[in-house]
């Protein structure tokens, strides 16, 4: 069985409140949201979890604070040899517009989403304005109904709440099973101690409350979704 590494790379970010992250706690605390772009190594198809923004959003103190570079979609992928036509996966934790414009650039791929997550984009919601109904057009979608193998090593984990389809995505590594999370997170939401936290924004608190408690359950290395120290690392594991 294939063990996978895990490259994070930040291709936007905001300054928004931890609250956003953290249900009913951590109000008035300004943090930085760094948007991802996953790229897992290790087998013998190019994999991506997320592709993130398109116009790419620098905050020149963010860069100066953190020690962390944000990257274009197209020069993070260049970093590691790679260009948009190389990826032959994505997997989509959810879809959100920050974590999927750049999939049109990727016309060999496969994009992988749940079920609930398309359907919703067909038809979403007022009181949820991040999705973009266009979003997939012209991409070779597949869909999935809840816990699913993509390729031997990578799972899908049906974990709705902060979307109706969220999903994170499982990797076996060399130090066990890595969980990048399906809903908007950062290390607040799991503390050492006691519950994980739900996700401050969502559809279904009850939904995005049990989601993150299975999450925090099966990971032997959790990947919250925003955090900041996952873009400090160049690799995990």
């Amino acid at each position: 069985m294939p063990n996978y590494s895990i490259y994070p790379i930040v291709v936007g970010v905001n300054e928004t409140d931890q609250g956003v992250m953290t249900y009913l706690r951590n109000y008035g605390t300004r943090i930085w949201l760094p948007v991802y772009v996953f790229l897992i190594k290790g087998g013998d198809r190019n994999i991506l979890v997320d592709s993130g923004l398109e116009q790419v959003m620098i905050p020149m103190e963010f860069e100066q604070e953190q020690g962390m570079k944000v990257l274009e979609f197209e020069h993070a992928l260049a970093k590691h040899a790679l260009t948009p036509e190389d990826i032959d996966i994505i997997i989509h934790t959810h879809l959100h517009n920050d974590h999927c414009e750049n999939d049109y650039k990727c016309t060999s791929a496969k994009v992988y989403v749940q079920a609930a997550e398309y359907a919703f984009l067909q038809d979403p919601h007022p009181v949820d304005h991040r999705y973009y109904p266009d979003i997939l057009d012209d991409v070779d979608v597949v869909t999935l109904d809840g816990d699913a193998t993509v390729v031997d090593g990578i799972d899908v984990i049906f974990t709705p709440g902060h979307t109706p389809g969220g999903q994170s995505v499982a990797v076996d590594t060399s130090r066990g099973r890595a969980v990048i999370t399906g809903f908007c997170c950062n290390d607040k939401n799991f503390p050492a101690t006691g519950p994980a936290v739900c996700s401050g924004v969502h559809l279904n608190a009850m939904q995005a409350y049990d989601s993150a408690q299975k999450v925090k359950a099966m990971a032997d290395i959790l990947i919250p979704l925003h955090d900041l120290s996952v873009g400090q690392q160049e690799r995990i594991p």
